[in-house]
């Protein structure tokens, strides 16, 4: 583990943070606001960073906001949250990849967290708690029973990852075959890579939730989203391959 880390620091590190982004012009711009202030927390490490945006085949101004941030904005022309979040990271140039959604605010305490894990070098990759902005109440039930599970599981939610690029690419990225969940996914095998390398499971942290939007509450009705769980559970998870069953992320309501 020594040898990871001399050779780690033997240059500046490199952090990429990845946006996936489908008809996002409504709140990308405040995402990328927010980035820019917390970036601040590479620029402490001594760390470079840079924005790649992938634009999903948007048809409103995703790809020109992004731009106008100054961030790299690469497309993928297939509307699928794996593939998107792929795509940006191939393109990413990091030693670090953070995946953050389109619709999510990160804050510079919640990225010192994360690099405060990346240095440490005990840990292959990570997550963090979310808080959902302007949500029903009724969302405070999944929100707890997700934190718990997160925690437990050491799976991350998808909103905002933080991997060793290197151990993203060694597991294959995301699972193109999926539709939602894929963050679990991607968290089972990432986890099972640590076990390997002795390396400790996923950090999953807690003390500066990650703000991301509730509109996905306001979209659709808790009715909406229990079918979908159960229709998820019932399949034993099949259902995740098709797009057809996954309408909440697919169906283009914004």
């Amino acid at each position: 583990m020594a040898g990871r880390k001399i050779i780690r620091y033997l240059r500046p590190v490199r952090v990429s943070v990845v946006i996936p982004a489908f008809n996002e012009e409504k709140l990308l711009g405040a995402t990328l606001q927010a980035l820019a202030e917390a970036r601040g927390a590479f620029a402490d490490a001594g760390w470079d960073s840079e924005v790649v945006v992938c634009d999903n085949n948007s048809t409103d101004r995703t790809a020109e906001i992004a731009r106008a941030a100054g961030a790299t904005v690469v497309f993928e022309p297939l509307n699928q949250i794996a593939r998107a979040r792929n795509s940006g990271a191939a393109a990413a140039t990091g030693d670090w990849l953070v995946f953050v959604d389109a619709d999510s605010r990160v804050s510079h305490e919640l990225l010192a967290d994360a690099v405060d894990v990346m240095r440490r070098g005990r840990h292959l990759a990570g997550g963090c708690t979310v808080r959902l902005d302007h949500a029903p109440r009724w969302t405070m039930f999944f929100v707890q029973a997700w934190t718990t599970v997160s925690r437990v599981c050491h799976w991350a939610a998808g909103s905002f990852i933080f991997v060793e690029a290197a151990a993203f690419r060694a597991v294959g990225g995301f699972n193109q075959a999926l539709y939602a969940s894929e963050e679990i996914d991607l968290s089972q095998r990432l986890n099972r890579l640590a076990r390997q390398r002795k390396l400790k499971r996923m950090r999953i942290l807690t003390a500066h939730p990650l703000i991301t939007s509730g509109r996905k509450a306001k979209l659709y009705t808790p009715g909406e989203h229990l079918r979908f769980m159960a229709k998820t559970v019932w399949s034993l998870g099949r259902s995740l391959n098709h797009r057809e069953a996954c309408p909440i992320w697919y169906d283009g309501r914004r």
